[in-house]
């Protein structure tokens, strides 16, 4: 008679092993753990609620689980669905049973309305299952279509400890949020060889897919981790900000007061003098709440979450420290994204407006900086959480705009007492308007005629002015900031927005 619960076991026992251990050899040689072990520091207590599909394929020799873990268990109390390529096993390539896995889980996750994480480590399709894993209405290209489905639905977070490659790079590309292990994740759509096969491109996989070039240059990363444990732990950060789905808010998160509250000191005399807005964010936020997004992508705008006495927040901020804070291409698409995620999971956003405008020239109108500003402006325009819009120094031109200004609808805009709103600084106007009476001046007349000028245009566009014509809501102490906020989003948290009777608005691509 055979004994089927010591077969039932044994079975369990090599599916939950994964592949040879050469293979987990190789591995833990880059720093890569297993991916049950990944799953064990990422969830609470180290453990898998339940798993799903667990024996798929369990007939075939040499493919536990088909590649691939998927279940549910809980991130800091609440339940989330995962998926997780276990590498040990044919790279974690894609089978059919791999497929219907993973599409399952992500079923699951609609149904019952919870996040879904993504553990990507994956060498793509398996060609010789090609016809049963690609092609079909529940192949490969379904869980895409599930992804896009769920965006803005329940939060998608992707953590990418290896490579996401060919269509399978379209993963982490559906994703909010992208971690990315530096040196070892990577995404393409062609591998190196290839490209030198197609195109006789030679180049590398760090070059071309590797996770600080996507973290730096294509934006397609969020964070850079350094290892494994650095990305699981930005992961479980980022649960924190996070609602279960579109239809919550946010939890209060424990918060302590900011250790330093000084904000006036920050802030230089001069106008176009740098100062850091990160350290400004700091001093007006919790404690430790600073989690910044695409810190290393078009740096001279900063988008981070924090909290405000336990609320959560989004900041999209302009850094004057780098660029001037200038708005290019990159910095309003970063801006753009980040706005659609926090309306779409009713995190209020705050504008802290530095912005000498968006960049001039040949090279960002190529570029094509209209409809990125586009985008960032539709974007911001079309959000209905609350948005508070702060002129921290200045917000000239089409950059008052980007930034959440008046004509956009904010709950208020704020403005410290030296602030400037105007279409162009008090140096660029005055040569635009009296370029020639200048060059007609004697030269020793002509410094004091355009200090003369420049006077009477900061005159024109003080703060003062704009606040008795109400542009202005109010003008604030720098170090008032913090308490006006924390009583502004309390009032503005029941915020309701009537939406035109439309079927959507067409997006500036």
């Amino acid at each position: 008679m055979v004994n089927t619960k010591k077969d039932h076991l044994a079975i369990q026992q090599t599916i939950e092993e994964g592949g040879a251990a050469k293979y987990h050899e190789s591995n833990s040689a880059k720093g890569k753990k297993f991916v049950r072990d990944r799953l064990a520091d990422l969830l609470d207590d180290g453990s898998i609620t339940f798993e799903d599909g667990k024996f798929a394929n369990n007939m075939a020799e040499g493919l536990p689980a088909d590649g691939v873990v998927t279940g549910m268990g809980t991130i800091h109390g609440e339940s989330v669905c995962f998926m997780a390529n276990d590498s040990t096993v044919k790279a974690g390539s894609w089978g059919a049973r791999t497929v219907e896995k993973i599409i399952r889980i992500q079923e699951t996750a609609e149904r019952l309305n919870t996040p879904m994480l993504y553990l990507v480590d994956s060498a793509g399709a398996r060609i010789t299952d090609q016809i049963d894993m690609f092609p079909g209405r529940r192949g490969a290209g379904r869980i895409f279509h599930n992804q896009i489905r769920l965006s803005g639905q329940i939060p998608q977070i992707c953590l990418l400890f290896g490579p996401s490659a060919a269509g399978g790079a379209y993963i982490p590309a559906f994703c909010d949020f992208v971690i990315m292990v530096d040196q070892n994740a990577s995404m393409y759509l062609g591998s190196p060889r290839m490209a030198e096969m197609v195109i006789g491109e030679k180049v590398s996989l760090e070059e071309m897919g590797g996770a600080k070039m996507h973290c730096s240059v294509s934006g397609c990363g969020d964070y850079l981790a350094q290892d494994e444990d650095e990305a699981i732990i930005a992961a479980r950060q980022y649960m924190r900000y996070m609602p279960k789905n579109c239809h919550e808010k946010p939890a209060t998160i424990d918060y302590t007061l900011p250790s330093e509250q000084d904000v006036q000191s920050l802030l230089p005399n001069n106008q176009n003098a740098p100062f850091d807005m990160r350290v400004m964010i700091k001093r007006i936020a919790d404690e430790d709440s600073l989690f910044e997004v695409k810190e290393r992508f078009a740096p001279e705008l900063l988008t981070a979450f924090i909290t405000i006495e336990g609320r959560v927040i989004g900041v999209v901020a302009n850094q004057p420290k780098i660029k001037g804070g200038v708005l290019f291409h990159d910095s309003a698409d970063k801006a753009a994204r980040f706005m659609t995620i926090c309306d779409a999971y009713n995190i209020p956003l705050l504008f802290l407006a530095d912005v000498p405008g968006f960049m001039i020239g040949t090279h960002v109108e190529r570029a094509g900086i209209i409809r990125h500003g586009a985008k960032m402006l539709s974007a911001m325009s079309s959000a209905t959480v609350p948005r508070i819009s702060v002129i921290v120094r200045k917000a000239y031109g089409a950059g008052l705009y980007a930034m959440s200004g008046p004509a956009f609808e904010p709950d208020c805009t704020l403005a410290f007492p030296e602030a400037q709103i105007a279409v162009m600084g008090p140096e660029a106007a005055v040569n635009a308007v009296y370029a020639n009476k200048i060059a007609e001046l004697p030269e020793e007349e002509r410094q004091a005629f355009v200090q003369e000028k420049r006077k009477e245009y900061q005159e024109d566009i003080d703060v003062y002015r704009l606040a008795s014509e109400m542009i202005i809501d109010e003008i604030i102490k720098p170090n008032e900031l913090r308490n006006e906020l924390i009583h502004r989003f309390k009032q503005y948290e029941n915020k309701t927005v009537n939406q035109p009777n439309k079927k959507r608005s067409v997006t500036p691509v």
